[in-house]
């Protein structure tokens, strides 16, 4: 059984059944959850068939439950911040992102998910992460900032990530760098001001402000669109409350305290980027306690998700409820994360690094249970649900399709630093290198078979993992794709 289209099940809505009998007319259009997760491994989502057996997902798999799961769904960067851009706007990032960086920003001109939804009558609220590579920062005037894209109410942080326990003024104000340029600490962006925490752990609270979000009455009788972008399993994956550290039997590592002596490399003593730095990759963590803490940094993730999943269906919103999830880059060999068979991580553009878990659920309009292993684009994302809420497109030149739109013969591209790759059919063509890990990051790190930048051709078919280069072998194919790659930027990037 496939994914449902949209317009058939549109049409049959009416006459469709909810979960408790009643039916959902067809003129509703409605509410959208978004939920991102940062860094989560391909193998380590209970849903695929490649599923590690390690990682307790039993939340995430209530979704694939009651909707679709994709096994080849793809992100257009390999890390967060050029990516969310990218599912943000359904387009590629790179269009305007000349160095293809981690910094591609969100130009004026180029409309959101937000904006287009808020436009049809959304009520719209993101919750958690925003990180679009610039203007961490400078706050609250900037087009990057969510109330300057299309949503109504903002709580979280700007930046690539923050500190899972340190959300107060407090610590903020004794630290010497509490805005290094990965992380940060204290309290979250509210609106146009901030809402401190003097306790409690990021995760729980990003879920309990989503659920009074959610459960709101002064909300009003607006559907709405709600992206709760959640910052595990990144850096720093240690920071766990006890309960789950205890089921994965490991030690709790102190918070930091800017009063410690840190040293560090060249980062000053006593500063937040020496802690960040010591905790982020194998060395004060050892490597088998190290796959412990992102898998108990994943635990508590999926019951967080469930406790969203029970607080929708207690109101009775998941009857009409359209939730996409996903990760927004491959997992990464610095956390411990499993991407296998995929080769690669976070940072690169081996498989790893951009096919990510994706799921879609909507009751009466999704087909439940299903896995479609058709390949398909978190750029997707937009025209999908702007279809599902009625909503017309202005842009003319967006990168996303429809989910449910099969076409054997799409052309995927990928452009990021100095690698890129291009996919169609069970064909990937691709130049990119990963040669910056001086060792092993992880035992669960499957390394490529390659480190130069010299073209690659990979029948992702039969060979997901990428290990046999095919490029020799079939000197056409390489000549079509990277043909079908030069044509692309050609007609499409501004600095090409």
């Amino acid at each position: 059984m496939r994914f449902l289209t949209l317009i058939t099940c549109l049409l049959l809505a009416a006459c469709t059944p909810t979960r408790q009998g009643e039916a959902v007319a067809d003129d509703t259009p409605p509410n959208v959850l978004l939920i991102v997760v940062d860094d989560q491994g391909y193998a380590d989502f209970s849903p695929f068939d490649n599923y590690g057996g390690a990682a307790h997902t039993t939340s995430m798999a209530r979704l694939a439950a009651t909707g679709t799961v994709y096994s080849q769904a793809y992100v257009s960067a390999p890390v967060c911040s050029p990516s969310r851009v990218g599912m943000l706007t359904g387009k590629n990032q790179f269009r305007w992102d000349g160095p293809a960086s981690w910094g591609p920003g969100l130009p004026q001109e180029v409309k959101t998910i937000a904006e287009y939804l808020r436009g049809a009558g959304y009520a719209t609220a993101r919750i958690g992460k925003n990180d679009l590579g610039r203007n961490f920062h400078a706050k609250y005037a900037e087009r990057e900032y969510p109330l300057r894209h299309g949503y109504d109410e903002f709580l979280g942080f700007n930046a690539h990530a923050h500190d899972f326990w340190l959300l107060d003024s407090t610590i903020r104000a004794r630290t010497p760098d509490p805005y290094g340029t990965s992380a940060v600490l204290g309290p979250l962006l509210h609106n146009e001001g901030e809402k401190s925490y003097g306790e409690g752990y990021l995760t729980d609270i990003l879920t309990d402000e989503a659920i009074a979000y959610l459960t709101d009455e002064e909300r009003g009788e607006s559907p709405f669109f709600l992206t709760l972008a959640y910052n595990a399993v990144h850096h720093l994956i240690h920071e766990v409350p006890q309960r789950y550290l205890d089921l994965y039997d490991v030690a709790p590592i102190d918070n930091y305290d800017p009063a410690d002596s840190l040293a560090y490399g060249q980062h000053p003593v006593g500063s937040y980027s020496a802690y960040y730095d010591k905790y982020s990759r194998l060395g004060a963590i050892e490597e088998d306690p190290l796959r412990r803490y992102y898998l108990a940094n994943l635990h508590c993730l999926d019951d967080n998700i469930g406790r969203l999943l029970d607080a929708l269906e207690a109101g009775g919103l998941d009857r009409n409820t359209m939730i996409v999830f996903l990760s927004d880059n491959g997992g990464s060999p610095l956390t411990g994360a499993d991407n296998a068979p995929l080769a690669g991580g976070k940072y690169s553009l081996w498989e790893g690094g951009i096919r990510v878990p994706l799921a879609v659920s909507w009751p009466g309009h999704v087909a439940a249970g299903v896995r479609e292993d058709r390949v398909v684009s978190a750029l997707d994302i937009l025209p999908t649900v702007a279809r599902a809420a009625g909503v017309a497109l202005t842009d003319s030149t967006l990168d996303g399709r429809l989910l449910e739109e099969p076409d054997s013969d799409r052309l995927l591209v990928w452009k990021w630093q100095k690698t890129w790759a291009v996919r169609r059919g069970d064909y990937k063509l691709t130049n990119t290198d990963e040669n910056h890990w001086k060792s092993r990051p992880s035992a669960q790190y499957i390394a490529p078979i390659s480190d130069s930048l010299t073209l690659k051709l990979f029948n992702l078919a039969d060979d997901p993992g990428e290990r046999r280069d095919l490029s020799a072998e079939l000197p056409d194919k390489v000549r079509e794709l990277e043909a079908a790659y030069q044509r692309w930027c050609t007609e499409h990037l501004e600095h090409y």
